[in-house]
């Protein structure tokens, strides 16, 4: 068993290290940050299953660290969430696949409202359909899944997850967001009380 957890862990940190880095993050923190800091726009993030719980954190961890983001479903976009959308917006599409259908769909409406509305994805397929759409695309570098039936979302999400903390990190180096930013954002709880003591100290 020890074993087996060492290897796991190896696969799953070899697949962190093998993301793609291209200029194509700068590319996306430019989109991000002109959209949202220069226009007052938001972060619209989405996907659909597990790709979708990571697309949600992202934008609660964007939220929290100065840029404005919020989740869309994109079944839910459908039936009226897609109202969420304003001009000024960005939107950041998670798949793994590239050719999940409900994604492509959204963004074929996001157009229908606001074409010009630019779109950051994240894949695992360069040459899927969501990456053609795409006016910047971010490659998870496809790994293989630990899952033993190489079927449940397991390595994939980890390097999503990983390339959401990337960008996350990059716009809070390049907007200055400090810890009295955070703790105005973040006041409940241990880090609304770190936050304080740190921008206390500074």
């Amino acid at each position: 068993m020890i074993e087996r957890i060492r290897e796991i862990l190896n696969r799953e940190a070899s697949a962190i290290s093998s993301i793609p880095i291209t200029d194509n993050f700068s590319e996306a923190i430019g989109i991000i940050h002109r959209q949202v800091h220069s226009r007052n726009g938001k972060l619209v993030t989405s996907g659909m299953g597990k790709a979708g719980q990571i697309a949600h954190n992202i934008a609660t961890t964007f939220s929290s660290t100065g840029t404005p983001a919020a989740f869309l479903h994109p079944s839910e976009a459908q039936h009226g969430d897609l109202g969420i959308l304003q001009e000024n917006d960005v939107l950041l599409a998670i798949s793994n696949s590239g050719k999940t259908r409900e994604i492509i769909e959204l963004i074929d409406l996001k157009n229908n409202l606001y074409p010009l509305i630019p779109v950051i994805v994240i894949t695992g397929n360069v040459n899927s359909p969501l990456a053609q759409k795409a006016d910047c695309f971010i490659s998870t570098g496809s790994p293989a899944e630990v899952c033993p039936l190489g079927l449940t979302p397991t390595t994939s999400t980890t390097v999503m997850t990983v390339i959401g903390d990337i960008l996350v990190v990059l716009l809070m180096e390049k907007i200055g967001f400090n810890a009295d930013d955070y703790s105005k954002r973040h006041h409940g709880g241990y880090l609304g009380m770190k936050s304080r003591e740190i921008s206390r100290k500074g």
